[in-house]
């Protein structure tokens, strides 16, 4: 198998009528256009719907708090965890959506102990990590970081560690602390109930300015309908309000206003001529072909991987289906210095993976295992859904601080056994029990290793037994 590193403004009250394009555009190149917008605007409506979910829908089950509120998860994800696909379960979260209109918001670390991994993901609107404060950039001395919206001003202040621009107004952050085995959790939540977030102004003990307008965000569309509908395009220009144009997307968005994508103004499909209508559902679905293509060709054949998909903007250079890509398979994915995700989707004769014909196993020597300088986790995940799969040991990852309850061969290698039912009682503790159907599973390395960033190391296949 050939595989490689994986894995604003307030509620404005639009009084703009639904418009029509400013220019008129032939089906062919309204077409065109629709396919590169929603490219483009994939990871913004994707990241969205996750923030409804959670910072927005007090009836989702899914729901955390309010934003600029961190909500800390005491626990690891597990297959009830429904809002993202293709979480971790190594590390108990904390997550918090940031509303950076008003005035900055500074977190507050605790000094925490050498050898424990922490670090602070910053996502923003498109889901660039614009930052990652944490164990790698920052140590484990504790800090304050200071995170301003794209219209602040100010200097640094006395008492903050850094820094840290963003170029969205609507943002979210979540904090990764590592868990080292169930009975570590209690150090965890003592970790967690320390990282203190407060707003700007709560942090110098100065008044607060203006609070901005509540903001009334629309109903998201599922993962389903992502897919198919008009209203993408409705959503696309509501969430573009709360990120100033990028220098580099001047020309683009020009473009794009030509099918009437324009931040802040209202897009009603309804009112589109039949054939341009028809034209824009035809450009999502050319989206969707672009990307099963690139999937094919290039992320599942080893040529791409999360080292180049998920990062800072400079990172991707405005690589628009890379950064789709990396919404759809792992959204949220950390910046390679981080960690990177080696995604197991075939096996090593290229055939798709389905725990419900085959059994599988992946075998690894002592000197093969992923070499990094925190831990490793192999994790599993049911297809369409790429979520946690549900199973009767409640295990949905093997990881490095599993090693030691680990059953080693004779020649001390471990052979991890990857299929739905049980391999036995002698050989359950290296079980990654697979749903009964599609699957794939990621392997994670934390703070990877050079020979990892650099291909010197190369992931071990995963054998279908015969």
């Amino acid at each position: 198998m050939k595989t490689k590193l994986w894995l604003g403004l307030g509620l404005i009250a639009l009084t703009i009528s639904c418009q029509s394009p400013k220019t008129e555009v032939t089906p062919e190149e309204a077409r065109a256009i629709a396919k590169e917008a929603y490219i483009y605007g994939f990871p913004v409506i994707d990241n969205l719907r996750v923030h409804h979910s959670y910072f927005t829908n007090t009836s989702d089950p899914d729901y955390k708090a309010p934003y600029n509120i961190l909500y800390n998860i005491p626990r690891v994800f597990t297959s009830q965890d429904k809002a993202i696909q293709t979480p971790n379960s190594d590390t108990p979260y904390s997550w918090i959506g940031l509303d950076l209109r008003s005035e900055p918001i500074v977190f507050t670390v605790p000094p925490i102990d050498k050898e424990r991994y922490w670090s602070l993901q910053l996502i923003d609107l498109f889901t660039h990590n614009f930052d990652i404060p944490g164990s790698r950039t920052d140590g484990n001395d504790g800090g304050s970081f200071l995170v301003a919206g794209p219209n602040w001003k100010g200097e640094k202040p006395e008492g903050i560690t850094r820094v840290i621009r963003c170029e969205t107004e609507i943002a979210s952050a979540q904090f990764r602390t590592q868990l080292f085995d169930p009975e570590d959790l209690e150090n965890v939540k003592k970790i967690q109930e320390q990282y203190i977030v407060k707003p700007l102004s709560a942090f110098l003990n100065q008044p607060a300015p203006q609070s901005a307008p509540k903001i009334d965000f629309p109903q998201p569309l599922t993962p389903d309908t992502q897919k198919t509908s008009l209203e993408f395009f409705s959503l696309l220009n509501f969430y573009l309000q709360f990120s100033p144009t990028h220098p580099t997307e001047k020309d683009l968005m020009n473009r794009f206003a030509k099918i009437g994508l324009i931040a802040g103004q209202t897009f009603d499909p309804e009112s589109l001529k039949p054939e341009i209508k028809e034209a824009l559902n035809a450009g999502i679905q050319d989206a969707w072909k672009e990307f099963e293509t690139f999937n094919n060709n290039e992320i599942k054949t080893g040529k791409v991987g999360s080292a180049e998909a998920f990062g800072t903007r400079e990172h991707l250079k405005n690589n628009y289906m890379l950064r789709m890509a990396g919404a759809v398979l792992g959204i949220y994915g950390l910046s390679k210095e981080e960690a990177i995700y080696p995604i197991y989707q075939t096996d090593s004769e290229g055939q798709p993976l389905n725990a419900s014909t085959n059994k599988y196993t992946l075998t690894m020597k002592e000197n093969e295992m992923p070499p990094v300088n925190a831990f490793w986790s192999y994790t599993m995940y049911e297809l369409p859904s790429r979520l946690l799969a549900e199973n009767p040991l409640n295990r949905y990852l093997i990881n490095s601080p599993m090693l030691p309850d680990l059953k080693r061969n004779p020649d001390n290698s471990i052979t991890l056994y990857i299929q739905y039912e049980s391999p036995g009682k002698d050989k359950e503790s290296n079980w990654l029990p697979a749903p009964n159907g599609p699957f794939f599973f990621v392997n994670r390395l934390y703070l990877p290793k050079p020979e990892a960033l650099d291909g010197t190391w190369k992931p071990k296949p995963l054998v279908r037994v015969q």
